[in-house]
């Protein structure tokens, strides 16, 4: 029988529980230690591989960047809110677009959507100049002060809507946007030079694919990269935006896995984003059609994960019921008591703030396929719910497959 608990003192959607109890034991002056654990032990192990986009992430203080009661966890991977309902992004994100724009020393670029500024911070010791825009006041004024606190002489603020970009200082070898439009902003490809390199997050408010623009004799061409999910552009993009979340009727897409991009190692499942220690399996076994994801993991405390995020109104829709087919292998809780099997909800307000979180599970020991299913109840503020699934932080193997939401009538 599964049950549905309710966790204590939630927190934001990245796998955290096991690092947010160690960096909070963790004094002032070992910033510099968890800098370095976080390149070590999260990002190289990820894929990121440029030399100085690492170096700039070990010297780069992500926790002058984010609110004091979010200090303690600065350099776990996850996403952490900075007022104004707004995030900085997990520092798996940032270096991941960092490297992907292929910083030169020479390099102009454009930032959209400056946040706190980290993004900004990290560019700073790898490019010429860095000119980013942000359109939320109180945000664009706070980072702008952290910047010259900090001594970035080379990054200039301006609060302003990016979809329009700075073309008093245009063109720019490089544009980073990290707010997701539904599509390409004119105005920032007639202000990227011929040549340049455009990474930028497109799609439906809650499927969005990573993609990198490359300027060619005047026209864009595009790789996709992976899937994600980033807070929308507001201002003149929000306004042209055609599809848009329907909070009465919640979905999760692509719970079989049937739909995938990329190829060979690259292929990931479509509407599934930062997984970590994930694979795509075809096999006939499969509970549903011809895939499943494997989630595998041997370090206690690190997570086996995949996320998924859907608007929903709270004061409409009071319940949901997931459901979802497992099979576990070797399962065993992590060094927490919060290190397990399992799916996590996290329930976020119109401000996106937590305001509670669900599991559905955990799961422990050796199984074979088995359906699981659970009445979850919505908290009536809740506006957005982000699902997390896989081996959180425990250790063992899980297959996963047919992952559904559906609202009881």
């Amino acid at each position: 029988m599964t049950t549905i608990v309710s966790m204590v003192r939630p927190l934001a959607f990245i796998g955290i529980f096991a690092w947010a109890q160690m960096a909070a034991a963790q004094p002032r002056q070992n910033f510099a230690e968890l800098r370095n654990k976080l390149v070590d032990e999260e990002l190289v192990p990820a894929g990121i591989k440029h030399p100085r986009v690492l170096e700039s992430v070990r010297t780069t203080p992500r926790h002058e960047f984010v609110p004091a009661s979010q200090r303690h966890l600065a350099y776990v991977d996850m996403a952490l809110p900075i007022g104004e309902g707004q995030t900085i992004s997990p520092p798996f994100i940032v270096a991941y677009m960092t490297e992907q724009l292929d910083p030169q020393p020479e390099d102009k670029v454009l930032e959209i959507g400056t946040g706190s500024g980290y993004q900004a911070a990290i560019l700073s010791p790898l490019v010429k100049e860095v000119y980013s825009i942000e359109i939320v006041e109180p945000l664009g004024k706070r980072a702008a002060a952290t910047l010259k606190r900090l001594k970035y002489p080379n990054v200039y603020t301006l609060v302003g809507d990016g979809y329009k970009g700075w073309p008093e200082h245009a063109p720019f070898d490089k544009i980073i946007v990290t707010c997701s439009p539904e599509k390409v902003p004119q105005p920032l490809v007639d202000q990227l030079k011929d040549g340049g390199r455009m990474i930028i997050p497109l799609g439906e408010r809650y499927q969005q694919t990573m993609y990198l623009y490359k300027k060619q004799q005047g026209k864009l061409v595009f790789e996709a990269l992976l899937p994600t999910l980033f807070v929308p552009m507001t201002g003149a993009a929000e306004e042209q935006r055609q599809v848009k979340p329907d909070p009465l009727n919640p979905k999760l897409i692509n719970g079989s896995f049937e739909q995938t991009a990329g190829e060979g190692e690259s292929l990931k499942p479509v509407g599934w984003h930062y997984l970590r220690q994930a694979t795509l399996v075809s096999e006939k076994d499969a509970p549903e059609g011809n895939r499943y994801l494997v989630f595998n993991n041997t370090d206690p405390g690190r997570d086996a994960q995949a996320l998924q995020a859907f608007a929903i109104d709270g004061r409409q829709i009071r319940q949901v019921e997931l459901s979802l087919w497992i099979r576990g292998k070797e399962l065993q809780q992590g060094a927490t008591r919060n290190e397990h099997c399992g799916m996590q909800l996290y329930f976020y307000d119109e401000g996106r703030k937590t305001i509670d979180t669900r599991l559905l599970g955990p799961w422990h020991g050796t199984f074979g396929w088995q359906q699981v299913s659970s009445i979850v109840r919505i908290p009536p503020a809740t506006r957005e719910v982000i699902v997390r699934v896989g081996v959180l932080g425990a250790t063992g193997e899980a297959a996963i497959d047919n992952v559904e939401l559906k609202v009881p009538k």
